[in-house]
């Protein structure tokens, strides 16, 4: 089975170096050899250890006869979208680790694959085989509820601010150091990252369609040690997560900094490792754990596609063969979102504050679970933290914003939800 590789950068290049170095193996799992006959690059200049032919002419390579198959690492949406779309009209396998591509276009490559094997392994979570879970192992279950730690530079910093007591920036400074954060972060630390992947595995689970746009999307940068002190002092973790869930009739997708508690398997997915919690109908809560990221964990993905294309399987790509009563479920309008609440307010320390903030939230339709007021430091101003029983997002949402016009408030309030 001749494979060409889209796009030879870091996970490109382990995919050829493991098909050429577990040759034997892969072809005695996939019942034949799977052969990388060529890559294409942007810059042939740049230097690559691949044992491979490469070149620049992708539209070349995409009309040669002699290829079974076509791996687009390429990264992008657009470009992406014509060359596999291409590829599918030509009735040629794609295996794919793109979730920005998956994420805007997957329905119109679904019905363009029809019949044609597409897989999509390692768009999410990496080395985790969280994509055949949903769409082979748990094809018995109605979905319950989704919720992943699907980004590994978001879970590492995190983790070091928990651990190590270090702010945001500092935290991010180090995984930028460490290769795990891009010079930009703002895709991963703005949860950007997270909602595609998300958006891909509600698809399987729920039939839902919709855009990143569409459903509610919160980052990681407001996140303070004055929330790590709270967060340890009640016994949570804080995670960025992804959910989805059933809810009024509907699916609930949301990407946000959650407090979990630490007792949760899912908080004690540390560093860049990712962490997804499956419940089903009939099988109860399932969990997946492993290596999110990575040129080794995610071709070991993009390979175990190839062999099941090798094997000629039949899986249909988003998991449903036939139109089927899910795939008329909606989003849910994300103020109709009902959880927890966390607040963290500076404040006047003087008399009567603490009675306004209550009432203000009273009359939102808040009830006020626990209050703690950090010691005082130099400051003059006192730091206070709220949390709520389960409320409407579009509560929450309106409280926070008149807080902001309060004159006793001394600093841009902050709000998180909190899982349990």
């Amino acid at each position: 089975m001749n494979v060409a590789i889209l796009g030879v950068g870091t996970v490109g290049e382990s995919v050829a170096k493991i098909l050429l170095k577990n040759k034997k193996l892969i072809a005695a799992r996939g019942g034949e050899e799977i052969v990388p006959v060529v890559g294409v690059v942007r810059n042939l200049n740049k230097k690559r250890d691949v044992g491979i032919p490469l070149t620049d002419d992708i539209d070349s390579v995409i009309n040669r006869d002699d290829i079974d198959v076509f791996v687009e690492l390429m990264g992008g949406v657009e470009e992406p979208f014509r060359v596999v779309s291409e590829i599918l009209k030509h009735k040629k396998p794609v295996v794919t680790a793109n979730k920005a591509l998956l994420a805007y276009h997957r329905y119109a490559l679904q019905n363009l694959a029809k019949n044609t094997p597409f897989g999509f392994e390692a768009s999410v979570a990496g080395g985790v085989p969280i994509i055949r879970a949903l769409r082979e192992g748990l094809s018995a279950n109605h979905i319950v509820s989704i919720n992943g730690i699907l980004n590994g530079t978001s879970n590492y910093i995190l983790t070091s601010m928990m651990n190590e007591g270090s702010n945001f920036k500092d935290a991010l400074k180090k995984a930028q150091e460490l290769g795990y954060a891009e010079a930009d972060p703002t895709f991963d630390v703005g949860g950007f990252d997270t909602a595609h992947k998300l958006l891909i595995l509600a698809s399987i689970a729920y039939g839902v369609h919709g855009d990143p746009e569409d459903i509610l999307i919160e980052g990681i940068q407001g996140i303070t040690p004055e929330d790590i002190f709270f967060a340890k002092d009640f016994e949570y973790s804080i995670k960025l997560l992804a959910i989805a869930k059933k809810s009024e009739g509907k699916v609930e997708l949301r990407v946000h900094p959650a407090l979990v508690p630490q007792n949760k398997m899912i908080a004690k997915a540390s560093g860049v490792t990712n962490a997804i919690s499956v419940v089903g109908e009939v099988v109860g809560e399932t969990m997946y754990y492993g290596p999110g990221a990575g040129g080794d964990a995610t071709a070991s993905a993009v390979i175990s596609d190839l062999i099941d294309i090798a094997r000629d399987s039949k899986s249909p790509m988003l998991g449903y063969k036939a139109p089927f009563e899910l795939n008329t479920l909606e989003l849910l309008d994300r103020d109709r979102i009902k959880t927890k609440y966390y607040f963290r307010l500076k404040v006047e320390d003087k008399m009567g504050v603490l009675a306004k903030i209550t009432n203000l939230m009273s009359e939102n339709n808040l009830s006020i679970d626990s209050l703690l007021q950090k010691p005082k430091d130099e400051s003059e101003y006192a730091v206070l933290f709220f949390t709520t029983h389960t409320s409407l997002e579009a509560d929450a949402k309106r409280t926070m914003e008149l807080l902001k016009e309060q004159e006793y408030i001394k600093e841009e309030p902050f709000m998180m939800r909190i899982e349990e």
